[in-house]
C-alpha cells in the first residue's frame, strides 16, 4: 500500500492543516499531508516521514504516507486506508463482511459519499472506513479532532439501515500493539454519541492493522474489542477542561478579588470543571462579552483564545489536574482560580504553545487515554 520507493524526511513543523515542513537528506521541503486530523500525539520535531514523490507538476513535490513511532510505521495517508481496506474485504479479512464482494468504490445515496459498495448475501451494503491513528499503549480512538462530517457519515448510515439496506463503518487503527478501541468522546461527544446510537442498527468493526519495515501490509489483522459499556458510561457532557489562552505581550490586568496581577507573555493553561455542562462552560471561555465572574475571565478578557481541551469523567480531578499541569509548564499564578481549594494555583504559564510540547501532549494522552486503559486492564484482571 505504501509506495516501495517511498523516502525517508524528518518532520520539522506544520505550516497548516495540509502541509509538512521537512528535512529530506539536509533540504528543507514542503510536502502535502493527505489527513485533516491533528495528530498532536505523532508530530513531534524529528520524527521520521515517509514521502512520496509527487507526478511533474504537482504543487509540492512529496506527499506524506506515513510515520514511524517507536519503530513501527503509521499511515497517514487516508486514501491509502482505502486501499488497505479493499486488500482486507478482497481477502475476507474483516468480520461479518468474509463473504461480501466489492461492487464499487463509493457511492453516493442522499446527500452523503460512502467509501464501499458491497453485495452481501445478494443484497447491497454500504460500508465507510475510518482510519484511526490516535492511541495509546492499547486503546485506540478516532477522532482526533471534532469531525461533522463523520457524524453526518453515521447518521447517513443509521438512515440506510432504517430503510432497508445493510450498512457498516470500519475503523482501521494504525497500530498493531491495540486491543480496544472507543470513540473519542473528549474531543468529539456528538461522534461518540451518534456511534452509540448505532451500536445495534450497523456493523461497526474497528481492526489493528501491522505495516512491516518494508511498508508491506502485514496479513494478520487484530479484533479489537469495543467497550460499550465503558463508552456509554464515558460520553457524558461533564469532567474537566484545560484551557489555553495566549498573552502577545506583558500586561498588567485587575483580577477580581486578587487585585493587579502582571501576567507575563506567553501562553497559559487553566484548570477547571463543570460537573454538567462541560460543552457550554467551554464555549463561555470562548466568548469576549460575558459578565467578569471567575478569575479566568478576567484574564480572558484580554488574552486570545486558543482552545479548550475536554477531559469527561465522572471522577473529580481538577486539582489533581492543576497539579499535573504545574509539571509540565514554566510558572504559575499564585491563588489563581483556587479560591474553593488548598491549590496554590490553578493557572499556570509557559513561554511556547503547549501542543507542541511532548510533555504537555503526554500528560493530556495520560488523562484522556491512559485512565481508560488503566479501568480497562482492571476490568480485565
Amino acid at each position: 500500500m505504501i509506495p516501495s520507493d517511498a523516502r525517508v524526511a524528518r518532520f520539522l513543523a506544520r505550516p497548516n492543516r495540509f502541509v509538512l515542513r521537512c528535512d529530506l537528506d539536509g533540504e528543507v521541503i514542503d510536502a502535502y499531508l493527505p489527513n485533516p486530523g491533528r495528530l498532536w500525539e505523532l508530530l513531534f520535531a524529528g520524527c521520521r516521514l515517509y514521502l512520496s514523490e509527487n507526478r511533474s507538476g504537482v504543487k509540492l513535490p512529496y506527499t506524506v504516507v506515513a510515520m514511524e513511532k517507536e519503530g513501527i510505521p503509521i499511515l497517514l495517508h487516508t486514501h491509502l486506508a482505502n486501499d488497505a481496506a479493499e486488500m482486507l474485504l478482497r481477502r475476507g479479512l474483516v468480520p461479518g463482511l468474509e463473504d461480501a464482494r466489492i461492487v464499487k468504490r463509493e457511492a453516493t445515496f442522499g446527500d452523503s459519499r460512502f467509501d464501499f459498495l458491497l453485495e452481501k448475501d445478494g443484497r447491497k451494503m454500504v460500508l465507510e472506513v475510518k482510519n484511526c491513528t490516535l492511541f495509546g499503549s492499547t486503546l485506540a480512538m478516532f477522532p482526533d479532532a471534532v469531525t461533522r462530517r463523520g457524524s453526518r457519515h453515521l447518521e447517513g448510515l443509521l438512515r440506510l439501515a432504517s430503510s432497508g439496506i445493510p450498512a457498516g463503518v470500519l475503523f482501521l487503527v494504525q497500530w498493531p500493539r491495540a486491543q480496544y478501541f472507543m470513540p473519542e468522546h473528549h474531543t468529539d461527544l456528538t461522534f461518540a454519541q451518534t456511534l452509540l446510537r448505532c451500536r445495534d442498527r450497523i456493523l461497526i468493526e474497528a481492526l489493528a492493522l501491522n505495516w512491516n519495515a518494508d511498508l508491506s501490509l502485514d496479513g494478520a489483522v487484530k479484533r479489537l474489542i469495543i467497550p460499550w459499556d465503558v463508552i456509554e458510561r464515558k460520553s457524558r457532557d461533564g469532567g474537566c477542561y484545560i484551557l489555553i489562552l495566549k498573552l502577545d505581550e506583558d500586561t498588567g490586568i485587575m483580577t477580581g478579588g486578587l487585585g493587579d496581577i502582571l501576567f507575563r507573555k506567553g501562553y497559559y493553561l487553566y484548570a477547571g470543571s463543570a460537573k454538567r455542562g462541560l460543552t457550554k462552560r467551554m464555549e463561555r471561555h470562548g466568548r469576549k462579552r460575558k459578565k467578569l465572574f471567575w478569575h479566568i475571565d478576567y484574564l480572558r478578557e484580554k488574552a486570545s483564545f486558543q482552545k479548550a481541551l475536554a477531559i469527561r469523567t465522572e471522577s473529580d480531578i481538577e486539582c489533581g489536574l492543576a497539579a499535573g499541569l504545574k509539571k509540565v509548564s514554566r510558572w504559575s499564578v499564585p491563588g489563581f482560580g483556587c479560591s474553593d481549594c488548598s491549590c496554590g494555583s490553578h493557572l499556570f504559564g509557559m513561554e511556547t504553545d503547549p501542543v507542541h510540547s511532548p510533555d504537555f501532549i503526554h500528560f493530556l494522552l495520560d488523562h484522556r487515554i491512559g485512565s481508560i486503559e488503566g479501568e480497562l486492564g482492571r476490568e480485565n484482571n
